[in-house]
């Protein structure tokens, strides 16, 4: 066809979009802005859920075969791997000397990622940092699912939560989120405070997933 079916217009500039093997009407895109854009080609109105955590633009992203998660590479540096249905990512890479972030994709298993930077090294991830690679003893295996468990199990107590989601950051990354959430911050008290002193109605506050898409075009 000479003319898109239906177009979506944001507010900033999209660097890469992948679909959901599994689930084929999904698909996710990252953005200018810092976080990534899950929508069903459905209903393009409004982000089905919106992936945040990155502090620059999200140049890359690729889905598992297994369609429950994706990893994304950004100009911070960073190599971050997201579930398909969370905000915030489980996992982070970065190393002292990898710089931006232009490429990344999962391996046909599932076990692996590879990242491309532009200080001209590959990078190959365990899609697992704490997988123990090779052959498994029937022991080993049941050990490992047996901790597994327990992490499932406990992982609403703040203190297992904590150990669970505490990831190293690099200093200037770290600084740089702080920054960025005492930006976010600053811009809600804002609007609070204009909500506060209009009339009731005239300001409509819009929700996270529909802030970004200035229009739909069919």
């Amino acid at each position: 066809m000479s003319t898109p079916a239906r177009k979506l217009i944001m507010q900033t500039r999209t660097n890469s979009i992948a679909w959901n093997p599994m689930e084929p009407l999904n698909f996710t895109a990252a953005n200018e802005d810092c976080s990534c854009y899950s929508y069903d080609a459905r209903k393009l109105d409004e982000a089905k859920c919106v992936h945040k955590d990155h502090v620059s633009a999200v140049m890359d992203i690729d889905y598992s075969p297994t369609g429950r998660e994706f990893v994304t590479g950004s100009y911070d540096r960073t190599v971050r791997i997201f579930p398909y249905n969370g905000g915030h990512s489980r996992e982070i890479y970065h190393t002292k000397r990898m710089q931006r972030v232009f490429c990344v994709k999962f391996s046909s298993d599932a076990s692996y990622i590879i990242s491309g930077s532009d200080d001209t090294n590959l990078r190959l991830w365990k899609a697992k940092a704490s997988e123990q690679m090779g052959v498994l003893l029937p022991r080993e295996q049941k050990k490992h699912e047996y901790q597994e468990a327990v992490k499932n199990r406990y992982k609403h107590l703040p203190e297992v939560k904590r150990i669970v989601r505490h990831r190293h950051l690099p200093r200037p990354i770290y600084k740089a989120k702080e920054l960025r959430c005492t930006v976010i911050d600053a811009e809600k008290k804002k609007e609070e405070r204009r909500k506060a002193h209009s009339t009731p109605g005239s300001i409509v506050t819009e929700s996270v997933r529909k802030r970004r898409i200035i229009r739909e075009v069919e």
